[in-house]
């Protein structure tokens, strides 16, 4: 399979924006500290690199659905509304795109606002690599995985966005007091609050069951 390194870029932009379509610019040879790169091909064997594609291929349009859906809250009656909606219809929209997809998707973070969204042993060891990788300044390249019974894991970044910051940002500054009570409410074990724009949020995580 060749893989399409032109539609990977595209896609890994797509993961550093909210659903909203944005122009990639030129490259710099510089790499900005928790940047996503492409995965190098030549580290990778073909089955890995034909899963990979799919989990970009899958991911991309999924973030495309999840920030337009959310975008539309936000519009339609600001954070609370927002907030009440994510409460109501994540998990339903998730479900959704596994049956489309035919895969487990997941988003799951260390700090999770909904104890369902918890990371699984294989999770926590890959978000505990990317957290790893982030603070050293490295690039956060997407990752494919062996795991039991001849599934495949894949797992990308998710990094915090200006707009994420209303709902995961800091309490009293970014997250009005009022608009805290709403989350605090839903989400009594909420741990997913204090990040700063760009911080590394949580991480994808597709499963493959070939």
């Amino acid at each position: 399979m060749k893989f399409d390194l032109t539609k990977l870029a595209l896609l890994l932009t797509l993961l550093l924006i909210n659903g909203l379509a944005q122009s990639c610019g030129g490259k710099s040879t510089e790499k900005e500290p928790g940047a996503l790169a492409q995965p190098d091909p030549d580290h990778l064997s073909q089955e890995d690199l034909a899963w990979m594609q799919k989990g970009l291929d899958i991911i991309g349009p999924s973030q495309q659905v999840l920030g337009g859906k959310l975008k539309a809250a936000l519009e339609a009656g600001g954070v609370q509304h927002a907030v009440q909606y994510c409460n109501i219809a994540a998990f339903p929209l998730m479900d959704s795109l596994s049956q489309t997809y035919q895969v487990k998707i997941r988003r799951t973070s260390l700090k999770a606002r909904n104890p369902k969204d918890a990371p699984d042993a294989a999770e926590r060891e890959m978000l505990e690599s990317f957290t790893a990788r982030y603070h050293a300044g490295e690039s956060l390249d997407p990752v494919i995985r062996n795991l039991e019974g001849g599934k495949k894991g894949f797992y990308a970044p998710i990094l915090v966005q200006e707009m994420c910051l209303k709902c995961h940002g800091i309490k009293g500054t970014d997250i009005a007091d009022a608009d805290y009570a709403i989350i605090s409410d839903l989400y009594p074990k909420d741990l997913a609050t204090e990040y700063k724009s760009g911080d590394l949020r949580g991480i994808w995580s597709l499963t493959f069951t070939p």
